[in-house]
């Protein structure tokens, strides 16, 4: 029995179009594994998302099948509102074209932000769209569409770098009307985290909980427990764990995390796909 959303279609869309558009406050919406969609001041970003089942139909005939435990929250195609998404890196549920080609036609012209690294490869996976990559390093930082982004880089399982010293898997510093948000993609805890997200000041910092087992044949992530302590130790106003509850094979329960957070004083808040949580500016 697939799990199934809170809000979901019809009922979501109609509550994201309820939000309010004020500037000071910032909508989030998470739509399953580390995909989620932010509202601010009446503009939208779509951050890493999945939304298909396009892994599951890949692996269903091998040794590491990645049976779905969530229900689809929504077709893409849905989401004709968003003209900017992200992804984090090349992994496909970070990038997916069967999510990314709907959503560019419905949107008639797409931005999605990328590490630099992997465009050559973005371009080659989707060839037949319209869709403008906008690339960037660990370290930088641009404007699309009213979203500033800076790069942080990402240890999936290491920080990796091309020949050019380009990172090939990113996190991501988001900015907008003076509210900060942290979307780390994939990534263990590497000494480089700290000084980037401790000078942010994030106001809702966005990371993965699904932890590290090598049993499971795939890059690890942080665990609940290293979760809460980055959050902690970066200052963050809020955490919202997400990669879980996806695929089978590859997730957690959240009860590391919540006992985590609640013995170092961490103020965070669990999600269910489909749900919304709203911050404003501390």
């Amino acid at each position: 029995m697939l799990i199934k959303p809170l809000l979901q279609n019809g009922a979501l869309l109609a509550d994201i179009h309820a939000a309010s558009n004020g500037g000071d406050r910032l909508h989030v919406w998470w739509l399953g594994q580390s995909g989620f969609l932010l509202k601010c001041a009446g503009e939208f970003l779509l951050l890493d998302p999945y939304l298909s089942d396009s892994l599951s139909k890949k692996y269903a005939r091998t040794d590491k099948p990645h049976v779905r435990m969530t229900d689809l929250v929504i077709l893409p195609h849905k989401l004709d509102m968003v003209g900017v998404a992200t992804s984090s890196h090349q992994h496909t549920d970070h990038f997916d074209e069967d999510t990314l080609r709907p959503l560019s036609q419905a949107n008639g012209h797409l931005k999605v932000v990328l590490p630099e690294a992997t465009v050559s490869q973005a371009r080659r996976r989707l060839p037949d769209t319209s869709i403008e990559f906008v690339s960037l390093n660990d370290g930088q930082t641009v404007h699309v569409e009213g979203w500033e982004f800076t790069g942080v880089a990402a240890a999936h399982n290491l920080v990796e770098r091309d020949d050019q010293g380009r990172c090939q898997f990113l996190g991501f510093i988001i900015r907008r009307n003076g509210l900060t948000i942290y979307h780390s993609g994939d990534t263990l805890w590497h000494d480089g985290l700290i000084e980037p997200l401790r000078n942010a000041r994030c106001d809702l910092m966005l990371l993965p909980i699904n932890g590290h087992k090598p049993e499971r044949r795939v890059a690890g992530n942080l665990n609940g427990t290293e979760a809460a302590a980055l959050a902690k130790a970066c200052g963050a106003g809020l955490v919202v764990p997400c990669h879980y509850e996806m695929f089978k094979f590859n997730t957690e329960t959240t009860d590391e995390f919540v006992a985590a957070c609640e013995r170092l004083g961490q103020p965070y808040h669990l999600m269910r796909s489909g749900s919304r949580v709203t911050i404003g500016k501390r």
